[in-house]
């Protein structure tokens, strides 16, 4: 598969009206101005309805971007809220499919069993994209590259301290110590864990017959974060730690990242063009489904994603519709303008033209 925050603000205002005339058998009639003010009141415009509100819910990979997409985004269109939660791919699929939200959000595009059970009422909408990076907390240690065959065995369990042979091969004049190596991983059901289990399996048999791949996995070694931020909290405060996450996630909390090695052989620093460079090659078929476990190239980086936006193919409630239609348009042109600033991969503009054909077909 090809490998984001966050606010947002949620006001729903439901006005009723409720009025009942009384009769009498005989009854005055009322002086002039009661009738003047009668007629006026009956005249009156009824009260404005309030913002439309949007409900969203799931991935927490992109959660920094599309709370920043929302937020200008209502700042510019006062008619239209939306409240989007960062809960995991697998909580927002689940919110989604049993009709708790207006949207969902996942890291890892529905499955064909996920989609039946939406009652194929939905369409998947690659919205931005990212790299899985493996962040660690290693005193003294700045430059970490990591081979395909060591990363591999550190999920796995087989490589337990820092100075192993394996990791010492790739790291020549390193100061690596005789630490145990602490694994951290996804404690939710997650598309981040998702990408990083199908990019093992790929590069990896053992982990192929092993743990396999899935949003959630029985790990074979490590303990839980709830999220990528949790996973990241972990990281920094455990000497000796190594984990995924999402690139932006690393940045932002200033922790080390791994170089590691791509299918040429080469060690691949994390960065928005190593991305680029690995989406570039990849196009999406008619569902906007597309995975690339591990691609090739001399600068991709080994593990990418796009991410997607879970919307349906019909609503019963045409305003959200329209609503849902104007924030994923502003999302895929002027949003796009913002995904390299919060360090995200900006959608190639073939890929971007074809999700707004997307987006036309929402009813």
């Amino acid at each position: 598969m090809i490998s984001g925050t966050h606010t947002g603000a949620a006001i729903a205002l439901f006005i009723g009206l409720v009025f009942s005339a009384l009769g009498c058998d005989k009854k005055e009639a009322p002086p002039a101005a009661d009738s003047a003010a009668a007629a006026s009141a009956s005249a009156a415009p009824a009260p404005a309805a309030g913002p439309i509100t949007l409900q969203g819910s799931g991935a927490s990979f992109p959660a920094p971007l599309y709370s920043r997409w929302f937020r200008e985004f209502g700042d510019k269109n006062k008619d239209i809220r939306v409240n989007y939660q960062s809960t995991g791919s697998g909580a927002g699929i689940k919110a989604f499919t049993e009709g708790q939200t207006d949207f969902g959000a996942s890291d890892a595009a529905m499955s064909d069993d996920e989609i039946k059970a939406a009652k194929d009422n939905v369409i998947l909408l690659p919205m931005t994209a990212g790299n899985i990076v493996l962040a660690y907390n290693l005193e003294g240690v700045t430059d970490l590259k990591l081979s395909r065959e060591a990363y591999a065995g550190i999920f796995l369990g087989t490589i337990k301290k820092w100075n192993d042979p394996k990791i010492a091969a790739s790291n020549p004049g390193a100061k690596l110590p005789k630490l145990d190596i602490s694994v951290v991983h996804r404690s939710d059901g997650s598309g981040t864990t998702f990408v990083f289990t199908q990019h093992l399996a790929a590069i990896n048999e053992k982990w192929k017959a092993g743990p396999g791949v899935g949003k959630s996995v029985e790990w074979p070694v490590g303990v839980g974060g709830a999220k990528n931020d949790g996973v990241a909290a972990q990281i920094h405060q455990t000497p000796g730690a190594i984990g995924y996450i999402e690139f932006a996630f690393a940045v932002s909390t200033k922790q080390p990242m791994a170089q590691l090695e791509n299918k040429a052989g080469k060690y691949i620093t994390p960065s928005l063009k190593s991305s680029a460079t690995a989406l570039g090659a990849v196009e999406l078929p008619a569902d906007m489904r597309a995975w690339v476990t591990d691609p090739a190239g001399d600068e991709s980086y080994p593990i990418v994603t796009y991410t997607w936006i879970l919307a349906h193919k019909k609503y019963d409630d045409k305003a959200k519709a329209a609503a849902l239609k104007s924030v994923l348009k502003w999302s895929l042109t002027d949003g796009q303008k913002l995904s390299e600033s919060l360090f995200y991969v900006p959608l190639p503009d073939t890929v971007a033209a074809n999700v707004l054909k997307a987006v036309d077909t929402i009813e």
